[in-house]
């Protein structure tokens, strides 16, 4: 199977800026040379995840994971590998060699992905066979292009349509179960988890099939709507359904929309709105907010103008105020009584929805607002309880203007400034550094974590290298990080890590990774090429000591010519 070259590889690492491409999922906080943030990848109240710039990787000093930008999108945005490149590639302008396959590629998840799509064709078949699901279409005004761009189905009435369909192979009926399209009763009978609903694919970043949800046809029936379970394609707190559409239909997203169902994100691209998402019937999350970001500068959140609509958006507010970096927007437009985007836009038009958005309320406007609400500022005691509900929120803004004005706008109702709290404010003055090893290293180690740190040291080598005679442990892992590094100079931290994933040294070097070395570039070469130094030192001794002990097992005659020429020049150059 062909593979990307690492040439490419590295190349594509050294064009790409990490911070930049965590940062855009994850608010990071700037600390000392590095960055930090809130781990993405388990739970935790500190911050223990870091991010490198010099490095190019990242670790997490709570969960342990770490790497390069390739395998953090592979982490957080659950990508393939090769999906992975490709997505960093795009970013920084490069093309990946279309004749390499992806090394890692599974041929499980690439056949849940096939059955997804299987049944996403079932739904589409049915509903062009059945009446009652075409007319209730014509009943809401969808245009047979709108079916066709959101691959809108129906799944019929009984409880095997799909399972009599697909079913007939134990392999697919495996698969379909997996990708959550079936249920169990009590007794263990498998049946249709969706009968007679509105079928609405969900896509995900590539256009494929990932999940359902299902509206019902008939008002009495319920749940309304009805989404697929978790499964290990679909997560629906980091999902938007209509994104991919979205994105299909605009060159450049300036706006998204987020609104509450499907049809409301349908009936809007009807009439011409195409931007709209759903968050599948979850409230905002981080994740959500950091996807809208990722896609679109400003972002339109339409609730109801209930007291429920508007703890709705007041937990997307939560999700969105650590995201907030400059150049982003957040906008909440509560909607009249009664009315949803679907029914506003088709009473107001395409003019009127736009006006409803220009009108909006900004993140700032609602932020205060919301928090006020309550309070009497005309009092001392009312500002200082808005100052102290304010201030824990307003230190999650990323550094920037936005804060700045965020919290002038503090001091201008209460008189209180709000400092924005930063990971190294409360630092003891005395902490060493996160991961400063306890004792000096030896020589060996002291090489290999000069090397993981700047690996372009190892190109002040020259070969040949005489301390990989050494016999001692790690002079093997010290030989293959410098010839790794000669055969590709441009590598970095990351990469290098990357290199060893599959193997036991990765823990190890891990730890070697994260260590703080202190001083300047200069003097840390001279530390590097030092240790080097005393290592081929080591060697010299190494062989003077082997040629002794043949001499003293059998005398000078069992040394021939050449050896005992080597030895005197051995220990000329010991002595010298």
């Amino acid at each position: 199977m062909a593979r990307i070259p690492d040439a490419f590889i590295d190349d594509l690492l050294a064009r790409s800026d990490i911070v930049e491409v965590v940062g855009s999922r994850v608010p990071l906080k700037r600390q000392g040379k590095e960055y930090a943030a809130r781990c993405p990848f388990h739970d935790e109240r500190s911050a223990s995840f870091t991010v490198s710039p010099t490095k190019q990787f990242y670790h997490c000093f709570g969960c342990g994971a770490h790497g390069t930008a390739i395998s953090f999108l592979m982490q957080y945005d659950r990508l393939e590998f090769l999906d992975a490149v490709d997505e960093l590639a795009k970013r920084v302008g490069m093309e990946v060699p279309r004749d390499t396959q992806q090394r890692n590629a599974n041929p499980e998840t690439r056949d849940l992905y096939g059955a997804m799509e299987a049944a996403a064709s079932f739904f589409r078949t049915q509903l062009a066979r059945s009446d009652k699901a075409r007319g209730y279409v014509d009943q809401r005004g969808i245009a047979p292009e709108i079916v066709e761009r959101y691959a809108i189905g129906y799944a019929p009435d009984g409880f095997s349509g799909l399972r009599d369909a697909l079913g007939t192979d134990p392999r697919r009926m495996q698969l379909l179960e997996r990708g959550g399209l079936f249920s169990k009763n009590d007794k263990g009978h498998v049946y249709d988890k969706f009968r007679d609903r509105l079928m609405f694919p969900i896509h995900d970043r590539r256009g494929r099939t990932i999940a359902f949800g299902g509206r019902v046809i008939d008002p009495e029936d319920s749940p309304k709507y009805l989404n697929s379970p978790e499964t290990a394609l679909f997560h629906k707190g980091r999902e938007l359904y209509g994104l991919w559409q979205a994105k299909q239909s605009n060159q450049k997203l300036e706006r998204l929309i987020v609104v509450e169902g499907y049809m409301d994100v349908v009936a809007l691209a009807q009439y011409g709105v195409s931007q709209a998402v759903a968050t599948l019937g979850t409230a905002t999350t981080p994740d959500h907010a950091e996807l809208l970001f990722r896609n679109a500068p400003d972002v339109y959140f339409c609730f109801d103008g209930d007291r429920a609509g508007r703890s709705a958006a007041w937990k997307a507010l939560e999700s969105v105020l650590p995201r907030m970096k400059d150049g982003r927007q957040a906008f909440f437009l509560f909607l009249p009584d009664g009315e949803d985007p679907d029914s506003l836009v088709r009473q107001e038009g395409v003019d009127g929805f736009d006006a409803r958005l220009r009108s909006a309320t900004p993140l700032s406007e609602f932020f205060y607002a919301s928090l006020s609400g309550d309070v009497n500022l005309s009092s001392l005691d009312g500002k200082a309880r808005l100052a102290e509900r304010c201030k824990p929120l307003l230190a999650q803004i990323p550094d920037g203007a936005f804060g700045d004005l965020m919290r002038q706008r503090l001091t201008e109702l209460t008189g209180v400034g709000a400092r924005a709290d930063t990971p190294q404010a409360h630092a003891p003055a005395t902490r060493a550094p996160r991961g400063t090893p306890a004792q000096k290293p030896s020589l060996i180690r002291g090489a290999i974590t000069h090397l993981l740190h700047r690996p372009a040291f190892a190109l002040e080598l020259q070969p040949p290298y005489r301390f990989a005679a050494l016999r001692q442990p790690g002079i093997d892992l010290l030989s293959e990080l410098v010839l790794l590094v000669r055969e590709r100079p441009d590598i970095a931290t990351g990469a290098l890590l990357e290199h060893f994933a599959d193997r036991e040294e990765l823990a190890a070097l891990q730890k070697l990774a994260v260590l703080e070395l202190p001083g300047e570039e200069p003097d840390l070469r001279a530390e590097f090429l030092d240790a080097v130094g005393q290592l081929e030192k080591q060697v010299v001794q190494q062989r003077v000591e082997e040629l002794n002990e043949r001499i003293r097992g059998g005398g000078l005659a069992s040394l021939s010519a050449e050896e005992k020429a080597e030895l005197r020049d051995l220990q000329s150059l010991r002595r010298g």
